[in-house]
């Protein structure tokens, strides 16, 4: 059985305030045995103890969030779900919430204060629109909404003008398709996990947002934009990229659109993470290798983490 140790609170280390206080409640008896045969005078009361468990409950959404959107498969199209779901986790009420309601409370106004201006930054509202899984339902505020679509609406002209451009070019180039491919959902925010503490929320804001009829546009642009969102989003287990590849012959522009903005990642844990690696090669026991091995060695491990998460 392997050692279980206390967790200490560090300032900059995220999530460790819950693994503190998950660490004390799985060694709560001993810590209660130790406290009694040494009379110690600091200890939890029965209301403290209870008090935490109910803290950890709230706390857990952001512990899974943040491994979740910290994944190597995480993008921008996953900061705006992630931000509505937190606000109607902390601000939906619960009979056990006596004790905490003033922490739901602050952590909720904190959430609006730091994040409230994603629904309007363009990277993540059209990158939402864009992912099958999510599209215009998490969306809160209906005037970020229609802002959203107006963006999405420009990028899409953009591309449809570049492909035009693009297409007197290469006009003799014979057409690449590749047939899709499904593969299980690793690591991301829209992965469907079982054991997630508020993966129904997701469902739930999905099922609550019907998309009402709108009426017919003349442009090709936006009718087809229009078209895709009045569609139902695909299951979160499935692959975002892998639909645009099957939908890119019927929505070349707003496929290309799509890959535009879907690369984005929405933290930059998983380029940092790569850095770390390269840092236990490069070191003092290894202070010869020249500049150009060192790149070859982060392009190959580079391409192996991608071939990881495909």
């Amino acid at each position: 059985m392997p050692t279980q140790r206390l967790q200490q609170d560090v300032s900059v280390r995220w999530n460790s305030t819950q693994y503190m206080m998950l660490s004390l409640l799985q060694q709560k008896r001993p810590l209660s045995v130790y406290a009694a045969d040494h009379d110690l005078p600091c200890m939890p009361s029965a209301n403290q103890w209870v008090l935490m468990e109910k803290a950890v409950v709230v706390l857990s959404p952001f512990e899974e969030l943040t491994r979740a959107v910290s994944a190597a498969t995480a993008s921008a199209a996953d900061v705006i779900p992630a931000i509505t779901v937190l606000k109607r986790h902390l601000s939906r009420e619960e009979s056990t919430d006596a004790g905490i309601k003033t922490m739901k409370r602050t952590l909720l106004e904190a959430v609006t204060e730091r994040f409230d201006y994603a629904e309007t930054e363009p990277i993540y509202s059209v990158a939402t629109l864009v992912d099958p899984r999510y599209k215009e339902r998490f969306f809160p505020s209906p005037d970020h909404q229609e802002l959203a679509k107006e963006a999405l609406i420009r990028e899409v002209e953009i591309m449809e003008r570049k492909r035009k451009a693009g297409s007197e070019v290469s006009a003799e180039e014979p057409p690449r398709k590749s047939p899709p491919r499904k593969s299980p959902c690793r690591g991301g925010v829209g992965c469907a996990a079982t054991n997630s503490s508020f993966v129904s929320l997701y469902d739930e804001i999905l099922e609550g947002n019907v998309v009402e009829s709108r009426p017919v546009s003349t442009s090709a642009v936006v009718t087809q934009v229009e078209t895709y969102l009045a569609e139902q989003t695909i299951p979160r287990s499935e692959n975002r990229l892998h639909y645009w590849r099957a939908h890119a012959t019927q929505r070349p522009a707003l496929a290309d659109t799509a890959m535009k903005f879907l690369c984005a990642p929405c933290t930059s844990v998983d380029s940092e993470r790569l850095f770390s690696a390269v840092s236990n090669v490069l070191d003092e026991k290894r202070n010869r290798l020249t500049a150009d091995k060192v790149l070859v060695f982060i392009k190959n491990l580079h391409y192996t983490l991608k071939k990881s998460v495909q």
